[in-house]
């Protein structure tokens, strides 16, 4: 059984004014996203800023998040590392924190091969029971799960279920569902292609834009998956500018950035990440206006 079907919030990690995580804003976002439609709440990914927490603040916005939800949606948690034990331990830590499924990105800068992805997760799936979701995001990573390799994982490994494809290749996500017989949960990783990609397959979304759009991703899922595909594509194509305009800068700056404008206190990003320039910030501004926020 898949561990959600339609749209999943990639949610941020809303901070303080001096960085520490925000734990009642977290709280927050969490209960708006579940009063809005959505499906699951992906906690601590790389929109969550995963790469900048500490060990103990990653493993405690994880538990947070779980006690938040109060299982009225799934929690999926972010745990995947360029070090294989450290993704085994914030597996396994999740795993304790009561989450319903794990998603583990390929290692990053150190590129491994075909053959170190396949260790990699086989590993992750070996020390733990939850079902686990791969992330291939080559852009960021340096590192692309092959569809032959994902195609192995699924078949060999009891937990791996799915794959969040953000590499913009819709014709080797078609290959990965090819070689799966269309089994393999597949989620779009990437807005601007949900429709294209539940084309072919997929069964829904990780999404950056549901952090503040979640009514509007929710209901294009649920439209597609429904038959009615004209609508669906009605709610992807309306979005594209201001998908664009979320993606202008690296995420998940121009994100917290809208979530700001809408007075949401997401707060500020750590560093290395900064604050969104003027005219990235003026180019958001007018896509969010043009797509019907009041904001000023």
């Amino acid at each position: 059984m898949s561990i959600f079907k339609g749209a999943g919030v990639a949610i941020v990690t809303p901070m303080k004014a001096n960085e520490e995580v925000n734990y009642e804003k977290l709280e927050e976002l969490i209960e708006f996203q579940i009063q809005e439609g959505t499906d699951c709440i992906i906690i601590a990914g790389t929109t969550g800023e995963s790469s900048t927490l500490t060990t103990e603040e990653h493993s405690a916005v994880i538990k947070a998040a779980v006690e938040f939800t109060k299982h009225r949606v799934p929690v999926v948690a972010g745990t995947g590392s360029n070090c294989t034990r450290e993704a085994v331990h914030l597996s396994q830590e999740a795993e304790r924190a009561g989450v319903d499924g794990l998603l583990a990105v390929t290692p990053y800068y150190n590129k491994a091969t075909q053959g170190g992805l396949f260790d990699y997760y086989k590993k992750i799936a070996d020390a733990v029971k939850l079902p686990i979701i791969m992330y291939n995001v080559p852009g960021r990573t340096g590192c692309n799960i092959q569809p032959e390799t994902a195609a192995k994982l699924y078949r060999e490994v009891e937990n791996i279920v799915g794959i969040k494809e953000a590499s913009g290749n819709v014709a080797q996500a078609a290959k990965a569902m090819y070689l799966t017989d269309g089994k393999l949960d597949l989620y779009s990783g990437e807005d601007g292609i949900v429709v294209p990609l539940m084309a072919i397959g997929a069964i829904g979304v990780i999404s950056v834009w549901s952090n503040i759009a979640p009514r509007d991703v929710h209901e294009m899922c649920m439209a597609f998956l429904n038959g009615d595909t004209k609508k669906a594509m009605e709610i992807q194509l309306k979005a594209q500018p201001l998908i664009d305009a979320l993606f202008s800068e690296v995420n998940p700056i121009p994100v917290k950035m809208a979530l700001n404008l809408m007075g949401m206190e997401a707060g500020p990003l750590r560093s290395p990440l900064t604050e969104m320039t003027e005219d990235g910030t003026a180019k958001l501004r007018k896509a969010m206006k043009e797509y019907g926020y009041d904001i000023a």
